[in-house]
């Protein structure tokens, strides 16, 4: 598995988390350009638009997140960034499992052969992980919101972001090779 297409997909939010000190309004603006830089990449590089779900609705957000943070700095949201951050992944992982078009699918493409891409257990695969990645997303935006309400701050929130990326990204790494041993198993046992 190439860690570097599913990794890439998160720059942008890791730009976020690291200038955070420095002010919502900067890691907000930082993660935008970051973000925008990326697509245009990838875009240049003649990646499809259906492959680049996660990194289009990033560049959504960190829009709308730069506007609010520039028009209200002293919101009371500042405080909750890794919450919304986490939240809005979750919502994305969530509606492209509402339309069909999971958002792993696009990442996973760039890694498999064109012939697997309409077999129904790559979609499967997909599925699960991006329903894995959207658990994990909601479950780290309610817990970011409990660790922010109870000013808890980075020794506890940083590794609560940390495990909500790396606990999915290892499932991710691990599931679909365990679903082609157990088919390899059942081709042998017929």
């Amino acid at each position: 598995m190439n860690y570097v297409n599913y990794l890439r997909g998160f720059i942008p939010w890791i730009a976020f988390a690291v200038v955070s000190a420095a002010g919502w309004q900067w890691a907000a603006a930082t993660a935008f350009v970051v973000g925008a830089a990326l697509l245009v990449a990838q875009r240049r590089e003649g990646m499809a638009g259906d492959s680049l779900i996660l990194e289009y609705s990033t560049l959504a957000y960190f829009v709308a997140l730069t506007a609010l943070a520039f028009c209200l700095p002293h919101s009371g949201l500042r405080h909750y960034g890794g919450a919304m951050s986490f939240g809005w992944l979750a919502a994305t992982a969530l509606a492209t499992l509402a339309v069909g078009r999971p958002f792993t699918i696009g990442i996973a493409k760039r890694q498999t052969p064109p012939e697997v891409w309409d077999h129904p257990v790559f979609r499967q695969i997909n599925v699960v992980i991006t329903a894995v990645w959207a658990v994990a997303f909601t479950l780290t935006a309610v817990a970011m919101a409990a660790v922010t309400a109870a000013g808890l701050g980075n020794a506890v929130s940083v590794p609560v972001q940390v495990a909500g990326f790396v606990l999915p990204a290892l499932f991710t790494a691990r599931y679909p090779e365990r679903v082609r041993a157990r088919a390899r198993a059942a081709n042998a046992l017929q």
